[in-house]
């Protein structure tokens, strides 16, 4: 239990959760991060809220950031653009099909890691010894998958909101087309696949939901009687919490609330009083 905030790295960036410790931070402040490279500059996206989760194992904020630090920030801010740039002509130059996503100069190791995707094995060795001459540095080229693409650069959504992955998910969870069919979804791919052209992450978050709505629920086919009259229920409405039924008497459809053709809330309701 304790204190927690969200800082980022960059504007619409990744979350990353730390304990404020003794500082009382706003929404906007720039803070020292510690890392495993040393504290870095980062802003304030959600005010220390206390939470009952343990936070033991969250960084603690080292500080507000000073001057000299947002100055150390914008000359890193330069050296990245320029390294981009860099990495992107010797690139074409090449003729590699390489695409750079990122790049991280690391001037106190005298390294420089470039984040890339790239559809197939690449020989990159001739590339490699003209980068490092380039920049002056030993450089690590690192081939990232479709998903962690989006993580890094960022990107839009269907739902027209940043990407999860590129703002607070951490870790993958395995997603599979039987969430999508659960869900009462098109099997369509372009309906169904995110920014990186796998599953949408956001399958994993409501298919609970829909496991136990059908767990609880009459299914698709079994009769049923309702506050209309007996009839057979034809489909679901997971967010309404009600099913679709078509009356026996004169077949018209009617929306009923998933409690009222339940045999447990049935059997409840009749009861008799105590």
């Amino acid at each position: 239990m304790g204190m927690l905030c969200a800082v980022t790295f960059t504007a619409n960036g990744q979350l990353h959760y730390a304990d404020p410790g003794d500082l009382h931070v706003e929404v906007g402040d720039h803070v020292l991060l510690p890392t495993d490279r040393g504290p870095v500059v980062a802003q304030v996206m959600w005010a220390a809220e206390y939470s009952s989760e343990p936070t033991d194992g969250f960084p603690v904020l080292l500080g507000p950031a000073t001057a000299a630090d947002l100055a150390d920030q914008e000359s890193t801010r330069k050296v990245k653009a320029r390294t981009l740039v860099a990495s992107r002509k010797l690139i074409r130059e090449h003729g590699l099909p390489m695409k750079v996503l990122a790049v991280d100069p690391q001037p106190a190791n005298n390294k420089t890691v470039i984040y890339y995707s790239s559809p197939d094995t690449v020989d990159f060795r001739s590339l490699l010894r003209d980068l490092s001459a380039t920049l002056g540095s030993r450089v690590e080229l690192l081939q990232l998958a479709a998903r962690d693409s989006v993580r890094v650069t960022g990107g839009i959504g269907t739902c027209g909101r940043d990407t999860c992955c590129s703002t607070f998910l951490k870790d993958y969870e395995p997603i599979t087309l039987a969430m999508a069919r659960d869900q009462d979804l098109p099997a369509n791919p372009m309906r169904i696949s995110g920014a990186c052209g796998r599953l949408m992450c956001c399958l994993k978050y409501e298919h609970p939901l829909y496991q136990d709505f059908k767990a609880t629920t009459p299914a698709i086919g079994e009769p049923v009687d309702s506050p209309a009259g007996p009839g057979t229920v034809i489909s679901h409405s997971v967010p309404g919490e009600s099913v679709v039924i078509r009356l026996a008497s004169d077949g018209t459809k009617q929306v009923c609330p998933k409690a009222s053709v339940c045999s447990a809330r049935k059997a409840y309701d009749s009861r008799p009083p105590s």
